[in-house]
């Protein structure tokens, strides 16, 4: 019986710039070793990548959830500004 995989994406994005990756894994791996194997780490900023970062079609997720077939991994920037101040300054 031939090996099955899944594929996935893992993307990162600034204002100018964004690097896509895609991929195919065997079932059962997680965000982080999804990150890990797409070898996006060498071409990003150093500490870029942050277990605590880390988003599945923008929704947060821990480093160890099992990706499923199609998912998008996203690896999260902090936020520059507080949304809630964001909403105060545009409202002034």
């Amino acid at each position: 019986m031939a090996d099955r995989t899944i594929a996935v994406t893992v993307v990162y994005a600034e204002a100018d710039r964004h690097v896509v990756r895609r991929l195919e894994l065997p079932p059962g791996s997680t965000v982080i070793q999804a990150v890990d194997a797409s070898g996006i780490a060498a071409v990003l900023p150093d500490n870029a990548i942050d277990g605590r970062r880390l988003g599945i079609f923008a929704h947060r997720v821990q480093p160890d959830r099992v990706v499923r077939e199609g998912d998008r991994i996203e690896i999260l920037q902090p936020l520059l500004l507080d949304p809630m101040e964001a909403r105060r300054r545009r409202a002034r």
